[in-house]
């Protein structure tokens, strides 16, 4: 292990005064591999296994907090109780391998496919996703807003019993609580929209709902995490200086850390700030000030890329496709055989690597998605 590796390898304390035992998490990512009923199945908890040893946190794949809120086929689910069981196999199998496990929980919103959720697409408002044929979803009632927000809450419950280590809400990617944040997706008039103030109260809501449930159900330190997508290409749209006031009060939310979705860790804004040469991620740092832990992403192949990230300041380093690539990435680092990473998807090596069929299926068939393909 060389010096230059030490401070990455290095353990981090949460808020909560959680210690992770290095900065490398993995990254949640959609896999498609779940059963019909929503229910995980072996060869997903077997791939999250594998990849399970070497980091030092599991983010999951996004789970749905109610039954029309499922965006992808395969998708575990957990609006229920019933779900438990199948939450605690996805949980143990991470946790077995000394990472911490958590869970990521979420609405897809105007995003989930009708056929998915019976044809109930729902929204802020009943305004569709830019382009061709997308479904028009049906805006919540007010009433329907707080139940959404209760959803969050029992889904956080659930995860506490299954025995996860913590939750992720989803804010990010596009999806439901996204929605209510852009001025795009949310054209409401009341106290859930209008001015970014209020754009920002559904989002909030949820973050304080869940923290009520850890103070109540959780007898042990439970992490609680929120994601957020920077900016949006829509107008109107999330703009960075939008996203620069929702960060700004989610700091003060004592929350254990922050996690911003990105393609490509060093992006720059598009619009919104004075500085567009100036990165996402600096203009995140300079504005959460220590007060949270922020976790970056985006296409971290090479251990050089994962120094060259890690250097900007942020806590933790999620990666993503490379941990399917090369799941002992973090071993490699720690062994100083660096130069033994794979940065490219070896075609011909799906079952040493442990990737589902459905999963592997949608790499292969995506040109440009995974270095290699």
């Amino acid at each position: 292990m060389t010096n230059e590796n030490n401070s990455l390898l290095s353990s981090f304390t949460l808020p909560n005064g959680i210690t992770l035992k290095n900065r490398v998490v993995m990254a949640p990512m959609t896999n498609f591999s779940s059963n019909q009923d929503g229910t995980v199945t072996d060869a997903e908890v077997e791939y999250y296994a594998r990849r399970s040893s070497g980091v030092s946190m599991v983010i999951t794949a996004c789970t749905n907090v109610t039954p029309n809120g499922q965006g992808f086929p395969g998708e575990f689910a957990g609006y229920s109780d019933d779900f438990i069981p199948s939450l605690k196999q996805l949980a143990s199998g991470i946790k077995e391998q000394g990472a911490k496990a958590i869970l990521q929980i979420f609405h897809g919103g105007r995003q989930c496919p009708p056929d998915l959720v019976n044809g109930d697409v729902v929204s802020a408002s009943n305004i569709p996703s830019e382009g061709e044929g997308n479904p028009v979803p049906r805006g919540l009632s007010e009433a329907e807003v707080e139940e959404m927000i209760e959803a969050f809450g029992e889904t956080t419950r659930r995860a506490i019993e299954a025995g996860y280590d913590g939750v992720e809400i989803h804010g990010a990617n596009g999806y439901l609580i996204q929605q209510f944040f852009s001025p795009h997706s949310n054209r409401r008039e009341d106290r859930f929209g209008g001015s970014l103030e209020k754009r920002m109260t559904f989002p909030l809501a949820i973050v304080e709902k869940v923290k009520s449930v850890v103070k109540e159900h959780a007898k042990s330190p439970f992490i609680v995490g929120y994601r957020f997508s920077p900016e949006e290409p829509e107008t109107p749209g999330i703009t960075m200086d939008d996203t620069l006031a929702l960060v700004d009060k989610l700091s003060d939310q004592g929350l254990d850390y922050l996690h911003v979705s990105l393609q490509d860790f060093h992006s720059t804004p598009r619009r919104g700030v004075e500085d567009l040469s100036k990165t996402r991620i600096d203009y995140l740092l300079e504005k959460i000030d220590n007060r949270v832990p922020l976790i970056g992403v985006g296409s971290i192949y090479s251990a050089e890329d994962a120094k060259k990230a890690f250097a900007t300041g942020v806590s933790l380093l999620a990666l993503g496709r490379e941990l399917i690539i090369d799941p002992d990435w973090v071993q490699k680092v720690e062994a100083g055989k660096e130069d033994e990473i794979v940065t490219e998807i070896d075609k011909d090596r799906q079952k040493e690597l442990v990737v589902p069929d459905p999963l592997w299926n949608a790499i292969i068939h995506t040109p440009g998605w995974f270095p290699g393909v």
